[in-house]
């Protein structure tokens, strides 16, 4: 069994392009994808519970999501969640969440 400390795997739809930067020698792409599960609530009425989750690629694979993934493209991927702590210009503490991601299957055909 592979390591399950610290492992996410979901499948959802990209909200935007990728964004992609160079560090020196390595890249990262940056992007968010959105996961909907459905039920009914007392009322019987279906109702859809969308999330957002901010995604990091790094390196060949961050190269290829930046060429081949598009807003709306449908993909299976698999990483840690990793918690960053920053201060705003203004003093303000921002709390953020990130898939690192190490693996990546792009779903749903060729794109156009």
């Amino acid at each position: 069994m592979t390591s399950v400390r610290n492992s996410v795997k979901l499948i959802g739809r990209l909200g935007k392009d990728p964004e992609v930067k160079t560090f020196g020698d390595r890249k990262k792409a940056s992007f968010s994808i959105a996961t909907t599960d459905s039920y009914k609530n007392a009322k019987g009425e279906k109702v859809d519970d969308t999330q957002w989750h901010n995604v990091v690629i790094w390196g060949k694979l961050a190269e290829v999501a930046g060429q081949y993934l598009k807003k709306g493209a449908e993909v299976a991927l698999e990483g840690k969640l990793t918690h960053h702590v920053y201060e705003t210009d203004k003093g303000e503490k921002r709390y953020v969440t990130e898939i690192n991601v190490n693996d990546l299957a792009m779903l749903g055909g060729k794109q156009k």
